[in-house]
């Protein structure tokens, strides 16, 4: 029950984070590959069975184990409850962001379209902006920068949506509320604005590991918007070598 159990869930769950994440300092993946596994982990239960009950009772657990966090009881016997216990009693950060988290994933367990893009937008909030925003307030980012760090994660998180549409579509799911190609090029130039917006106000240095992990987004919702049939076809993901490329750029001049 370590931190290297966290990265191992990490590296084989979320290779993007992971890679991240080793590139930051020490003391911040420490910090980061509890939140990352526990995402992880809550990430892929809808996909473990085809019960939906079941899939609802083990995110019902992981919503209980955050209130128990938050209460300060005892860490449940777990290889990634225990150490998200002791990096938020030491870290102080709110559960709330994590148990919206986990109640947005709810959705990946039925084959039911998303209502409308409001609910869409909300789920790629709940699901990616706030664990983005928990990870900065977990490295001593201050309350001020919510917005920039929120902007950053939704449209990081709104990329790897779109890079997983044709695998959600090959397990039966509806993914786009709109699936023309002016919609999902609008909702592509919606998470570019997003991005923008965030490296505008410049969020502090304290925040960049946290923000690293959305360092492909850039690159997909370009793709994106220039040609939506891109996003069924699956032809978003950059060559290996561009993706490690780019994060190795990004490391060296201290930027995300």
């Amino acid at each position: 029950m370590s931190i290297s159990d966290c990265a191992a869930i990490v590296e084989k769950g979320d290779p993007d984070r992971f890679l991240a994440t080793m590139a930051a300092p020490v003391a911040a993946r420490e910090v980061l590959f509890p939140l990352y596994a526990f995402n992880v982990e809550v990430t892929r239960i809808p996909w473990v069975s085809q019960e939906p009950m079941i899939c609802e009772m083990r995110l019902q657990w992981w919503h209980d184990v955050l209130g128990e966090i938050a209460a300060g009881e005892p860490a449940r016997a777990h290889e990634v409850a225990e150490p998200l216990t002791e990096m938020q009693r030491v870290r102080a950060v709110p559960v709330e962001p994590l148990q919206a988290l986990v109640e947005a994933r709810r959705w990946d367990i039925y084959r039911d379209p998303f209502e409308d893009e409001a609910t869409f937008r909300a789920y790629i909030e709940a699901s990616a902006a706030g664990l983005m925003w928990v990870a900065a307030l977990a490295l001593g980012t201050p309350v001020e920068a919510e917005k920039p760090v929120r902007d950053a994660g939704w449209a990081a998180g709104l990329a790897a949506f779109l890079r997983a549409v044709p695998e959600l579509e090959a397990r039966g799911r509806r993914p786009l509320h709109d699936g023309r190609p002016e919609a999902v090029m609008a909702l592509a130039n919606k998470g570019l604005v997003r991005l923008k917006d965030a490296r505008k106000a410049g969020p502090p240095k304290t925040a960049i590991p946290a923000l690293r992990a959305g360092w492909r987004a850039r690159a997909t919702l370009e793709k994106a918007a220039a040609d939506p049939s891109r996003v069924a076809e699956g032809a978003l993901e950059e060559s290996p070598f561009a993706r490690r490329f780019t994060l190795l750029r990004k490391t060296m001049i201290g930027s995300w």
